[in-house]
């Protein structure tokens, strides 16, 4: 059974003129192409399919809106990093993201997907810094644990943590073997609930160039 029962797609938006009503709460979604960001969307609200995956990088191209149940959103941001979008496009997805932050009232928080095994990428920091930039809570998604051991995956999560200095929360995550589901639920629906300019409390396991927006 699905944990947002009531989810579903909305809308796609290429300019802020198709943007939903600005109305209610939604946390974005973002990462790198490839750092498997629609399969744990998938995962976390408990819906095959629900967002396209894809092997080829530059799969997720518009700006996508879900409606886990009315009133809040989970809002699938285009995937950045990956050179081989053009540069007119990607300087449009950019554009879009950027206008994305700024102009939505409703945003309360973003989750940030990172392949774990290589994590922090000057996108990824981008990414960060822009979200921070507005004040908006982060939360991290080191996917892909299960391709490392426990110590290693463990030793990246560490290693991450203590380069945010506690500006985000971390968790790892696996799509593959679901670990870090229930904690990645609760850590969205605290996100729905918070408020900009807030300082993220508590991690959500018990242990401690260009711009964004481009690409998958």
């Amino acid at each position: 059974m699905s944990a947002y029962p009531n989810v579903k797609f909305m809308t796609s938006a290429d300019a802020a003129r198709q943007f939903p009503p600005d109305q209610g709460s939604e946390v974005a979604i973002a990462g790198r192409s490839n750092a498997g960001k629609s399969s744990a969307l998938n995962a976390v609200v408990g819906r095959k399919g629900l967002a396209r995956t894809s092997r080829t990088p530059g799969a997720t191209r518009l700006i996508n809106f879900f409606e886990l149940d009315p009133g809040r959103r989970l809002v699938d941001l285009p995937g950045y990093g990956f050179a081989a979008v053009p540069g007119e496009l990607r300087r449009h997805w950019g554009d879009l993201v950027d206008t994305y932050f700024g102009a939505r009232a409703s945003l309360k928080g973003v989750i940030v997907v990172m392949d774990v095994r290589h994590p922090l990428r000057s996108h990824d920091r981008s990414m960060l810094e822009l979200a921070l930039g507005h004040g908006l809570p982060l939360h991290l998604l080191l996917t892909k644990s299960d391709k490392l051991g426990r110590g290693a995956a463990r030793a990246a999560l560490n290693a991450v943590q203590r380069d945010l200095e506690g500006s985000a929360t971390v968790q790892l995550f696996s799509a593959l073997s679901g670990e870090g589901l229930n904690p990645a639920r609760a850590r969205l629906d605290a996100l729905l609930r918070s408020r900009k300019k807030e300082t993220p409390v508590g991690p959500a396991e018990p242990t401690g160039e260009d711009k964004p927006g481009i690409g998958g």
